[in-house]
């Protein structure tokens, strides 16, 4: 099988892509598995390290080739303030709990958690239930990671196992996010995948640990 070992960052490069695989916020922190794109192509992902896929970048074959990374919508929550300080305070209680959350122009996305969505609630927040790419903030020491990539190798998305140990975080004790409830958004599975992914066709994917 073919292998992927190297990644383009997002908008890094001009050659049309081969494929394409929809990974969701999990399945795009991955070293090394067994993938297949939408249009039927084969390959394994080998990597020297794990890296922080975003949407955007580019998963690099050994012959050249080109397999574009898409994020897969997913079940999330956006969190609204009534003000800048009151949107400031929000994130510091999300921050406190060590939750994956996305800053976007309009307040801050999680993933669906019942008990954070009463915290934020009796915090006087607006919530929000959405489906959307879940693209969360890599930390203080993933944000110099990438900018060094940015200048040395070119890899905008390298925030490798340091601030997305988040992700993680938000499986131990908020884990009501639930891949099933993913539906067929075109996201990764694991050996048992026999799902549709329905206009993404069959993107899928297979750990090897």
């Amino acid at each position: 099988m073919i292998r992927a070992t190297d990644v383009k960052g997002q908008h890094l490069f001009k050659q049309a892509a081969a494929d394409t695989v929809v990974l969701d916020f999990d399945d795009r922190h991955r070293r090394r598995m067994a993938m297949t794109g939408t249009r039927g192509l084969e390959f394994l992902l080998d990597l020297e390290n794990a890296v922080a896929l975003r949407g955007g970048d580019a998963l690099v074959l050994e012959d050249g080739r080109l397999i574009e990374v898409v994020a897969a919508p997913e079940p999330l929550i956006e969190i609204r303030g009534s003000d800048p300080a009151h949107l400031v305070r929000l994130a510091w209680h999300l921050g406190n709990r060590h939750l994956p959350t996305q800053i976007t122009g309009r307040g801050l996305r999680i993933r669906r958690d019942h008990v954070i969505e009463e915290m934020v609630k009796g915090l006087g927040a607006r919530v929000i239930a959405i489906e959307a790419p879940f693209d969360p903030e890599g930390g203080a020491y993933a944000a110099v990671a990438e900018t060094h990539d940015h200048a040395g190798h070119g890899h905008a998305h390298d925030r490798h196992d340091h601030g997305h140990h988040g992700h993680a975080h938000g499986k131990h004790g908020h884990d009501s996010h639930d891949h099933a409830a993913h539906g067929d958004a075109g996201h990764v599975h694991d050996e048992t995948c026999g799902h549709d992914h329905g206009h993404h066709d069959h993107s899928h994917a297979h750990d090897h640990k």
